[in-house]
């Protein structure tokens, strides 16, 4: 196994003419026909994405996919906009590009992905992927280094590359902090010199160790055993004399999780995430020497905060410009009037409308409204340290990623991720509540296809659950393209976040406990049933397509007695909740955080009571959900002369970061060919 990358830095490249082509193609739409999008254009890596800025503004490195297939690295000198990127590549056709970053001026970080069939750790046979990270030069050559972490062979050492980015050290020219993802040892590592110094060694008593602006570790997390009860303990460095002792801790079973969520530049105050005592998690000021939480720095009234936004540049370093939060798309609500005042300018320059969201307070009940982008919005995602130079994504449900650079004044499209989606009539997606039949308030995200084109409705239906099922779906583009792929078809897509979903609130979460197949099945069935009342969803036309436990959620759909769907597509679902529970004993945290609230029904159970086409998929590489869960079920289905169809994809692991085009294109088209030919009379 080739785990070796060799790069070079080639100006003649199709990239060029890639990126130039995508600037002009607004001017290529407004006379092109819209028409039907294919897979594969849905399909494709992203054409440019992990765009980031130097800190003295001077260039900007992005991951570009001039084909569609190949990931290289792109650079930009911002002076010269004009003139084509350089391109950084490498020559091993199963290695690919998936991040890059700035960490100084003129050295990247840059993250690849290849696939492999045996485990350089375990010395076993494994059917996976390996991560890499590697510093480069401007010039796309590996920076020296002689950063060798213990107890590591020659090939392990080539595997990891030089580890986990622990802080960039911002106000240091010239080095950084990394770390061993095995053993967690730190380093200093000069990025020049290629010097490396371990500056703290590993413990397997603590973890989750995070570092100030400064590249000074001043928090990390314990995890033990109260009288049997597990917690984690949360541990910070005293601002004056440097020891460590524990100062909060939240316990599995209570899962109230307090975590650190930014330093401030005073030494005696961090900021606090927890949810206690509140529906929805705050960010709060904890005071070291005193030992006590102060004010709440940041609360939102409808969603949970998530982080600290500080300042790099030289006047206000470190200081707090902005606060994170969940809404229905992660966004920042910026404290400082300036960046405030460029968000606002850049939203309009970019022509973001926003339209009303009437909403029900799902703790309380109480009505409000808000405002979200009319399809699309922005995200400043990286400046230059003196807020010179800024890059704006613009994306939305209906509008696939496109990059902006902000330079000189001038705001300019730097590249779109999906260029071949840009004549294509996509549909709207709103972000409603329905009730549940036990009157609970469940938020989901609706898109419905270009009336023009498909009438007012109803409309063929799809209703999609998110896996997880701890987690969520936000109001921003589908990479999956479960969403547009079908809305351009004709069909509506709903995507529920029924009880058990994170995000939306602790009462949300809670409600899904051990409900799973049942309540948490209801709520599914209830979107169903609104989206027929509003006249939306034909209701003979209705189907369920999920993942994960989304795949879960469509085997339990085909089970369900008076059904309301024609069939159901399952991904990589656990025909059997033991799997899931398993997983979650096996580990003594989730044992007591998550293991207690994963119970229900199993569809390979209750396969007798099967009612509708059910077709499964899944990938051979899948060491999350393996592929044997799908084909036992289908294998009990035939048993049982039920209608079933697997198909299993080759080189596909669990998360959609390792799918390869192929992967993606292949699930749209066959889930779309189900669903024409076998999903009730007629099919749907």
């Amino acid at each position: 196994m080739n785990l070796k990358m060799k790069w070079w830095s080639p100006l003649a490249i199709a990239a060029a003419a890639l990126i130039g082509s995508v600037q002009s193609a607004a001017a290529i739409a407004t006379s092109a026909e819209a028409s039907v999008p294919t897979a594969e254009a849905f399909a494709r890596r992203p054409a440019i994405g992990s765009v980031d800025v130097s800190p003295d503004g001077k260039h900007v490195v992005a991951v570009i996919s001039p084909d569609g297939k190949k990931r290289v690295v792109a650079i930009w000198d911002t002076a010269d906009m004009e003139k084509a990127p350089f391109i950084i590549g490498s020559d091993d056709e199963r290695a690919d590009v998936v991040g890059a970053q700035f960490i100084k001026n003129d050295r990247l970080f840059v993250s690849t992905q290849q696939l492999r069939d045996f485990n350089p750790f375990t010395g076993q046979r494994e059917r996976s992927f390996l991560q890499r990270s590697l510093i480069l030069t401007l010039e796309g050559q590996p920076a020296r280094t002689s950063l060798q972490f213990d107890g590591l062979s020659d090939t392990q050492q080539a595997v990891v590359g030089v580890g986990r980015l622990i802080s960039d050290l911002p106000q240091d020219p010239q080095n950084i902090i990394v770390a061993d993802p095995m053993r967690g040892d730190k380093y200093r590592l000069n990025l020049y010199s290629g010097r490396a110094e371990r500056i703290e060694r590993g413990s397997e008593r603590f973890s989750s160790e995070i570092a100030d602006m400064n590249g000074d570790i001043r928090a990390k997390s314990e995890f033990d055993f109260d009288n049997g009860a597990a917690y984690i303990g949360q541990w910070l460095k005293h601002p004056d004399t440097g020891e460590w002792a524990e100062h909060f801790r939240y316990y599995a079973r209570d899962r109230q999780p307090i975590e650190i969520a930014g330093f401030s530049n005073d030494p005696n105050i961090v900021f606090v995430s927890k949810t206690e005592g509140r529906d929805r998690s705050a960010i709060y000021e904890y005071k070291i020497r005193e030992r006590q939480f102060g004010d709440v720095a940041f609360a939102h009234p409808l969603f949970d905060a998530t982080g600290v936004v500080r300042s790099r540049a030289k006047a206000d370093f470190g200081e707090v410009v902005g606060f994170a939060y969940d809404g229905e798309r992660p966004r920042t609500f910026y404290t400082d009037p300036n960046l405030d005042q460029a968000y606002k300018d850049l939203r309009q320059a970019l022509n973001i409308t926003t339209v009303p969201v009437s909403w029900t307070d799902i703790e309380t009940g109480e009505r409000s409204r808000f405002s979200v982008g009319d399809g699309a919005d922005i995200s400043l995602t990286a400046t230059s340290d003196d807020r010179s130079v800024i890059i704006i994504a613009k994306s939305g449900p209906r509008v696939p990623p496109e990059y902006y650079i902000l330079a000189g004044g001038r705001v300019r499209l730097l590249g779109r991720a999906y260029p071949e989606l840009q004549a294509a009539t996509l549909g709207d997606t709103t972000l409603i509540q329905y009730e549940a039949r036990d009157g609970l308030m469940i938020p989901a995200f609706l898109t419905k296809p270009d009336p023009a084109a498909y009438g007012a409705g109803p409309y063929p239906t799809i209703i999609t659950p998110h896996g997880g099922p701890w987690a969520r779906d936000n109001l921003s583009w589908d990479v999956s393209g479960w969403t547009q792929y079908f809305a351009a078809r004709g069909y509506a897509v709903l995507q529920p976040q029924f009880r058990g979903s994170q995000g939306w609130g602790e009462r949300l979460w809670r409600a899904g406990d051990r409900e799973w197949g049942r309540k948490m099945q209801d709520d599914n069935d209830d979107a169903a049933r609104y989206l027929i009342a509003q006249g939306v969803a034909a209701p003979d036309r209705i189907a369920m397509h999920g993942y994960s436990y989304g795949g879960y959620a469509s085997m339990m759909a085909a089970v369900r007695s008076n059904n309301i769907y024609q069939c159901a597509a399952a991904g990589a679902g656990p025909a059997t909740i033991a799997l899931f529970k398993k997983g979650t004993f096996n580990s003594r945290f989730l044992r007591e955080f998550q293991h207690p609230t994963a119970d229900g029904e199993d569809p390979l159970r209750r396969v007798n009571e099967i009612n509708v086409p059910l077709f499964l998929y899944t990938g051979d590489r899948d060491t999350r959900v393996l592929p044997a869960e799908s084909e036992a079920m289908a294998a009990a289905m035939r048993s049982a002369g039920k209608p079933v169809k697997l198909t299993i994809l080759p080189d596909m692991e669990h998360t959609l970061n390792t799918w390869t085009p192929e992967n993606f294109a292949s699930i749209l088209t066959s889930v779309e060919t189900f669903f024409k030919n076998d999903c009730g009379p007629g099919g749907l």
